[in-house]
């Protein structure tokens, strides 16, 4: 693998009219006062980062951002996803508040899908709405949390229940910040884009087979090449339905089932793209047994997330009647309606659903994906 990543930068655009935005692509990007050029001028920039991420990110963002803004502030927040709460989001409005900031104040979520979300609610909330930008440092940051403007945080009952639709300024996606992953983030990442082939484009999953040692191996061409599909697929989606009235509801192939997972173990137990992955299988073997798929087809996807190194099998999340803790915790989400579960399933390699299934099926493809 070589030293450096001597990538040219990308650029991906969203197309949602007067909110429209850019996401770059590019090693080195965080550091460089150019890569913020367009944005607007004001008195305060806050960073909002991590304990993890800060120490590493923080000052040279902030060294960039200098330029652009009279003084740049620094909150920092707990790490994890079991801090992605009211508490945790409080101390967001703390330093924006104690600081005099303004309506005109740019935040800056430096971090994972946690900072970005959280940083993105306090945005769409203060004052009832301040500019934001996202500076993801995770992979699947990068390629899904940060692009399309949904902002949450988590409540004990249900995962991103309470948040806002709400756009950033700019998406900024360096490669370098990569380089300090570990594996474990850098497979949840690769959920999230193993998950654009069957819901959208087949030849990117067989690229993705292709090349996902090399994913793994943070080689920074494969990388580059597999942040700009992911990002041009979800870009086409958002811009079709940007508030989730429809065709969006596909990106969350596998997040029913995932979001289960994450909630019933405990937030933070599993990652994000951990549950996402197999929930994938969970969805793809749902799709089998209504017929939309074939066999085949699911077992060439577990094969792939388990190449990635995520998990396939799903956990036991209650003894006795483990399913029905399942069913219990999908009909606390986004997309049920009445109460009934809509899950997005694979209705042929490369397109996808939203329907309902039987609660038996559903319990069948539970028990038989149980570790």
């Amino acid at each position: 693998m070589q030293e450096d990543f001597p990538i040219a930068a990308a650029r991906v655009h969203i197309d949602l009219d007067e909110r429209s935005y850019a996401i770059d692509i590019g090693s080195g990007l965080l550091n460089k006062p150019l890569t913020y050029q367009n944005l607007p001028r004001a008195a305060t920039a806050l960073v909002v980062s991590n304990a993890t991420v800060a120490p590493l990110y923080a000052a040279p963002l902030i060294d960039a951002l200098q330029g652009h803004f009279s003084r740049v502030l620094l909150v920092t927040l707990p790490d994890g996803e079991v801090h992605k709460d009211w508490p945790t989001l409080q101390l967001i409005f703390d330093a924006l508040l104690e600081n005099a900031c303004d309506r005109k104040t740019v935040l800056f979520a430096l971090g994972g899908g946690v900072v970005g979300d959280m940083t993105g609610f306090a945005a769409a909330s203060y004052m009832r709405g301040v500019p934001f930008v996202q500076v993801p440092t995770t992979l699947l940051a990068q390629v899904d949390s940060s692009v399309g403007g949904k902002t949450a945080i988590n409540h004990p009952l249900g995962k991103n229940m309470i948040g806002a639709f709400y756009q950033p300024l700019q998406v900024v996606c360096d490669l370098d910040v990569l380089k300090t992953l570990p594996d474990r983030e850098l497979s949840a990442g690769l959920a999230e884009i193993i998950k654009y082939g069957p819901i959208a484009d087949m030849d990117f999953l067989g690229w993705i087979e292709t090349n996902v040692d090399a994913l793994l191996a943070k080689d920074p061409l494969a990388l580059a090449h597999a942040i700009k599909r992911s990002c041009e697929i979800k870009a086409r989606v958002v811009g079709q339905d940007e508030r989730e009235s429809g065709l969006r509801a596909i990106l969350n192939f596998g997040h029913t089932f995932g979001h289960a997972i994450e909630s019933g173990l405990g937030y933070g137990e599993w990652l994000h793209g951990e549950g996402v992955g197999c929930g994938m299988v969970m969805a793809a073997h749902l799709s089998q047994r209504l017929g939309l798929v074939d066999m085949p087809f699911v077992e060439r996807l577990s094969r792939l997330l388990r190449r990635a190194g995520l998990p396939v099998k799903a956990p036991v999340l209650a003894t006795g009647d483990n399913a029905g803790r399942y069913l219990e915790l999908m009909r606390v989400d986004k997309k049920s309606e009445a109460g009934e579960i809509r899950f997005v399933l694979i209705d042929g390699p490369g397109k996808a659903c939203v329907r309902a299934a039987p609660d038996a099926l559903v319990r069948d493809v539970i028990d038989s994906c149980a570790a």
